[in-house]
């Protein structure tokens, strides 16, 4: 009901929606409901939750596919992403339009105070952000942490956000006797900070349909250790800005860290190529223009059917 009051009161061109469920459904509805006196045009933007809602629940397939059916226009965040929906749905009329960053909020951060208050003797900072959802496998993090310093290298894991599995991580610090060595930060309302003051950043998630977190750390010049899952490989240039490994291949996951802790050079040069691919493919200035674009395809396209 607001959707559609508003989009009568301000005389709105489109609703512009994220997640197909329940977001996509209300939209379709309240365009439905004032079509008579105005056609507002609705445009999806999926980020991979509605595909695994669907793989936990079958039952929402049909509502789901209805959504993007009467959808004006569907975008998703990656070509992982519009693949999986045509395997899913049997559904491909999707644009891809990549997440983006701002390049001014995250950055490298240089004589940053926190940086001396998470490392106090000049320790090397492991971080790793998300939700402590199962999904991301943020006990991994824990294990190549222990793997580090039984090789030698004094460094701390600063684990930014809170979840489910945040008590696990605790848990499995104490049993490998990590606990003065994990700091656990909580949900931050600056992430960029933590990341800014990274020397590698990790991702041992399971399933990334985009990966924003990896595409952060990279506009703040850490290099990304993460998996080859989903969206990832589209973020992180292998070898180049970060390592990519298998789900659950700590050993490696350990190995690529100790290379990049134990090659200044190498550390500084995936950073560097991080945050120039990052702002050169998803910065502000160059996906903006792309939603807009397709803003005006589809309201053209609205206008054109209703003459």
């Amino acid at each position: 009901t607001k959707m559609a009051t508003v989009a009568r009161a301000e005389k709105l061109d489109l609703l512009h929606v994220h997640y197909a469920i329940p977001h996509s459904i209300s939209a379709i509805l309240a365009r439905e409901s004032i079509k008579q006196k105005r056609y507002v045009p609705v445009i999806t933007t999926l980020h991979g939750t509605d595909i695994t809602l669907v793989g936990a629940d079958r039952s929402y397939l049909p509502i789901t596919r209805y959504g993007l059916q009467q959808s004006d226009g569907v975008t998703a965040v990656s070509k992982f992403l519009k693949q999986a929906t045509i395997e899913t749905f049997d559904f491909d009329e999707i644009e891809v339009i990549p997440n983006f960053i701002c390049q001014l909020h995250y950055k490298r951060l240089t004589d940053s105070p926190l940086q001396s208050e998470l490392a106090p003797n000049g320790e090397r900072l492991l971080v790793h952000v998300s939700n402590f959802r199962a999904v991301k496998r943020p006990a991994d993090c824990v294990e190549i942490l222990a793997k580090i310093r039984a090789s030698g290298i004094d460094a701390r894991l600063v684990m930014v956000g809170d979840g489910p599995e945040r008590s696990a991580c605790a848990y499995r610090a104490e049993q490998l006797g990590m606990n003065g060595h994990v700091v656990f930060v909580g949900k931050q309302a600056n992430i960029a900070d933590y990341m800014g003051v990274a020397d590698v950043f990790l991702l041992p998630s399971e399933l990334e349909s985009f990966g924003l977190a990896a595409l952060e750390a990279q506009a703040c010049e850490a290099p990304v250790v993460a998996t080859r899952i989903g969206g990832i490989p589209e973020v992180i240039n292998d070898k180049e800005t970060g390592f990519l490994s298998d789900v659950g291949d700590v050993e490696k996951m350990t190995k690529d860290t100790l290379h990049l802790l134990k090659d200044e050079e190498l550390r500084r040069s995936f950073g560097e190529k991080g945050r120039e691919l990052a702002v050169q493919r998803y910065s502000t200035s160059k996906i903006i223009p792309q939603y807009i674009a397709f803003y005006e395809k589809i309201v053209n396209k609205a206008k054109t059917a209703i003459a």
